[in-house]
């Protein structure tokens, strides 16, 4: 009876290791590629040209802190923060799990040096810092934090965090990841440079970036990476190659090298798209491009006989192997249609109203109007929704003299209808001055170009203007090289 039982349980064994070899990967997968979502955007006309759950809810983890230096970007350029600002740790900061730079309580450092801690090392401690320096506590910054979110149109995202630890309340998507980092460069610009640090030397110690696509010499020049056991590995990626700036961003990956790799691969092609458009090449839906490549699934591949390998060994973002370097598949139903390009926030869309109503009432809507359909590129940069951008003008608050504007395009007609933007200020002044900084800096590239402060609501936008198409493709890809964001701008 006993030997029975024996052979029984041996059998028993047997079948479940059978069972097991096919079936708990299927498992393991399933619940790893629930995870996944990404989208890759051209930035300067926010053209979607790939996205894949881009519009469920994830887990943001340490992408949290692109909002925490967005807040910060934006009271450094209200003056509201100086760079120079000393920081005193609180023992909540202090009391932060790593990754962090570990001061003690009741120690100091400048609001420079936490941004950069913030921006290279992902430092959680120094993230919270900076939110009870901003907004006198993490509570009241997480607040701001989402109203911010709900100002630019990140329609899945809420904030509780300053740093992004777990928290199941702190939710967002790829498509808000794309917006955000997008506002960033379209905003701030002239910080965006803290987002592409190779490396920080603070206290006799060296911090390498934890983005490892930074050093590849492939256009990549900043953003941020995220990891916790609920979110998976998570990227936001920005490259510049020919003039051109793509945006990508992965949810969920299953490890450090692999969800690199699948962002490289997924820059890869849409530059490929770029590419190939500009050679004259007819590709208008460039979601089907990415399909035909393996990346997302048609819906005759529904059936699940298309795998997708987006899994690879795991480790943690220092590059530890924490696990198997068996490689998974799996496959997933069609996506849904998609819109095709990044929405425009709901307070550029309240900003464009307000100009376009000033317009209307100097007598300039219909000329407005004449001039291009419905443009959401034209939206997002700061125009009337139903209008397109006149590159070689300078709206303003107030009706400006008549015989003011065609007096200085006669003195010199400009040499191209494209523009490059370089900024958005809320104050005039500061984009002036950072226009005529850059002018210095970049005298060769911008030499037959005109500056240009264009308004928006409250917003200032900084415009060299009257280029042509090489031109301001070459300058803006000068300027990316010396770490300065900026927008090429089309003809509308």
């Amino acid at each position: 009876m006993i030997a029975f039982l024996r052979r029984g349980l041996f059998a028993l064994l047997a079948a479940s290791l059978v069972l097991g070899f096919h079936v708990r990967p299927i498992e393991a997968q399933s619940q790893e590629s629930s995870r996944y979502a990404a989208i890759v955007i051209d930035a300067a006309t926010g053209e979607v040209l790939f996205a894949r759950n881009a519009d469920s809810r994830r887990y943001p983890a340490s992408l949290t802190k692109m909002m925490t230096l967005y807040l910060t970007f934006e009271a450094l350029s209200q003056g509201k923060a100086n760079l120079n600002d000393v920081l005193t740790i609180s023992p909540r900061a202090a009391s932060q799990p790593p990754s962090k730079l570990g001061l003690a309580a009741g120690q100091t450092i400048t609001l420079d040096n936490a941004m950069r801690a913030t921006a290279v090392r992902s430092a959680n401690d120094m993230a919270l810092a900076i939110g009870e320096h901003i907004g006198g506590s993490e509570a009241r910054f997480t607040n701001m934090m989402t109203m911010k979110a709900e100002q630019l149109g990140m329609t899945q995202t809420r904030y509780v965090t300053a740093n992004g630890l777990p928290d199941a309340r702190q939710l967002t998507s790829a498509r808000d990841q794309a917006i955000l980092a997008r506002a960033i460069m379209r905003d701030f610009p002239q910080y965006y440079s803290y987002f592409g640090l190779h490396d920080w030397a603070y206290n006799g110690r060296n911090y390498r970036n934890t983005n490892g696509l930074l050093p590849t010499g492939r256009g990549y020049d900043g953003m941020k990476t995220g990891y916790t056991n609920a979110s998976g590995y998570n990227l936001a990626a920005s490259a510049v190659r020919d003039g051109r700036r793509l945006i990508t961003i992965v949810l969920g990956g299953r490890s450090t090298a692999s969800r690199n790799a699948h962002v490289a691969e997924l820059m890869d092609t849409g530059f490929e798209v770029e590419r190939r458009r500009a050679q004259g090449e007819r590709i208008q839906v460039a979601q089907t491009f990415f399909e035909q490549r393996g990346f997302g699934i048609g819906g005759e591949s529904a059936t699940g006989d298309a795998p997708i390998a987006y899994a690879s060994i795991r480790e943690d973002e220092d590059g530890d192997v924490a696990g198997s370097t068996a490689v998974a598949y799996t496959a997933a139903p069609a996506p849904v249609v998609l819109p095709t390009r990044v929405a425009p926030a709901p307070s550029e869309r309240a900003a464009s109203q307000r100009a376009a109503a000033t317009a209307q009432a100097a007598g300039q809507a219909a000329a407005t109007s004449a001039r291009a359909p419905h443009n959401v590129t034209a939206s997002l940069n700061g125009a009337p929704a139903s209008a397109a951008i006149a590159p070689s003008t300078t709206p303003r608050r107030a009706t400006p003299p008549p015989a003011r504007e065609p007096a200085r395009a006669a003195a010199r007609a400009p040499a191209g209808r494209w523009a490059v933007q370089v900024g958005a200020f809320r104050d005039e002044k500061v984009a002036n001055d950072w226009l005529t900084e850059l002018n210095r800096r970049f005298r060769t590239q911008f030499a037959s170009a005109e500056r240009n402060v264009q308004t928006a609501g409250d917003w200032y936008r900084s415009r060299f203007t009257g280029l042509t198409e090489t031109a301001a493709k070459g300058a803006c890809e000068a300027l990316a090289e010396r770490r300065v964001t900026c927008m090429v701008i089309g003809p509308d």
